[in-house]
């Protein structure tokens, strides 16, 4: 329960704050994945410092990934390649990602393209924000614990959140494509292909990290060129980030419990955990689901064309 508290304000707030400013630019999913990604590096890097602190996961369950995390690590810079791959991806997909198409699904097709909150809501956001790193950054025990960066070390993750939050903020993510003749194939393909990306290979070592960022390049290649077919709606969105989130309830059976406090969890106690998870996560894209087929599907770029044209005559 401590745990949800503490990271609620965190990635709660990170998200929504996050789909409140590409909604406001227009930039759509690229300038989300893009303000993702640096949040992955911001609270990996700058937080709790697990991306430069090798040993992070000395006293818990993953002690074991200690070893396979220095086997790709960065010269000078001090970071694992293959930790780096596993702690931005996971938050650009689960932390961030999933979740905001998940709740967008469940809206009326008129409200998933516009801003949620208004100034006082926006401040209320940026306060759990900074509370949730705040105690993260000052927990020595459980969060940060007791490790600091060098200079050269938090430096270089700042300039990479700079550069991603620059990159996010470009004005051609406000310019979109026009959709080609070519109607976009079912959703049921883009989930297949984001399930399979996220099992090709566990970045352990310089050959799989490789391949897993190869693998990576390519499935989202094609999900942007599948996202400028015509017929790309809400439930292809859902359905590939959905993908995500379950291969990561899937994977959940097959490893230990993460436990901060180095507690030992009992194999009745884990398989309860994943069971709870697993249905928590069937429970939200179920009703996400059902909330699509109940209201027109529509695609993304009329949706946003639409919007355009509404803001233009106002």
């Amino acid at each position: 329960m401590s745990v949800v508290v503490v990271l609620a304000p965190l990635y709660g707030a990170a998200a929504v704050l996050i789909r409140e400013v590409a909604v406001r630019l227009g930039g759509g999913w690229r300038a989300i994945v893009l303000l993702a990604a640096a949040f992955g590096i911001f609270q990996a890097g700058l937080v709790d410092q697990a991306l430069f602190n090798l040993g992070f996961t000395e006293n818990t369950a993953y002690a074991d990934e200690v070893g396979a995390a220095r086997a790709t690590t960065v010269p000078l810079l001090g970071f694992s390649a293959g930790s780096a791959l596993t702690y931005v991806g996971n938050h650009i997909a689960l932390s961030i990602c999933a979740p905001i198409v998940i709740v967008e699904s469940y809206l009326a097709p008129a409200r998933r393209h516009q801003p949620w909150l208004g100034r006082p809501g926006l401040i209320v956001m940026v306060v759990l924000f900074v509370l949730g790193c705040s105690i993260i950054f000052f927990d020595e025990e459980n969060g940060r614990k007791g490790f600091l960066a060098s200079p050269l070390q938090l430096a270089f993750a700042a300039l990479t959140v700079l550069a991603l939050i620059g990159a996010a903020l470009l004005p051609r993510w406000r310019r979109r494509p026009r959709p080609v003749a070519r109607r976009s194939p079912h959703p049921l393909w883009a989930g297949i292909l984001v399930f399979g990306a996220r099992f090709v290979a566990d970045p352990h070592g310089w050959a799989a990290v490789g391949l897993q960022v190869a693998v990576t390049t390519a499935a989202a290649a094609v999900i942007v060129l599948w996202s400028r077919r015509a017929g790309w709606n809400q439930r292809h969105v859902l359905t590939a980030w959905a993908a995500a989130l379950v291969s990561a309830a899937v994977f959940a059976y097959f490893v230990p419990n993460y436990d901060p406090h180095s507690r030992l969890v009992s194999a009745r106690e884990a398989l309860l955990n994943d069971i709870a998870i697993s249905a928590i996560v069937l429970a939200l894209l179920g009703g996400a689901y059902w909330r699509l087929r109940h209201s027109p599907p529509g695609s993304i770029e009329g949706a946003l064309l639409t919007k355009r044209a509404t803001r233009d005559q106002s």
